[in-house]
């Protein structure tokens, strides 16, 4: 793909946008990090219940939609999504109540 790109820009008849996208493609990157920082790994870990909760939603959510083409999700379907909703409720008001300096890490 690049190097139909770059052969296309070195086209005349091409508009300068084309040429400018191609361009854009030359341009190093800068180098980044694959591994995340300390303070990062902090954030996700004071923030994980919360991650938990959440997941908890999705689960119960992809159950309804599985059982929605199963004869329908029964009263203990609707309770797990209810209780999941609840959780990530209370989870989220545990963390925005913590002191100021255990949020800074997030």
């Amino acid at each position: 793909m690049v190097a139909l790109l770059l052969r296309v820009a070195a086209t005349p008849q091409l508009s300068g946008a084309v040429r400018h996208a191609c361009n854009l493609l030359e341009v190093p990157l800068r180098p980044h990090r694959t591994e995340p920082t300390p303070k990062a790994l902090a954030a996700i870990e004071t923030e994980w219940p919360l991650i938990e909760a959440e997941l908890s939603v999705l689960d119960a959510e992809i159950i309804l939609m599985y059982a929605a083409d199963h004869g329908g999700p029964s009263p203990l379907d609707w309770r797990r999504l209810r209780r999941a909703e609840a959780r990530v409720t209370r989870v989220a008001a545990e963390l925005a109540a913590r002191p100021a300096s255990r949020k800074a890490v997030a």
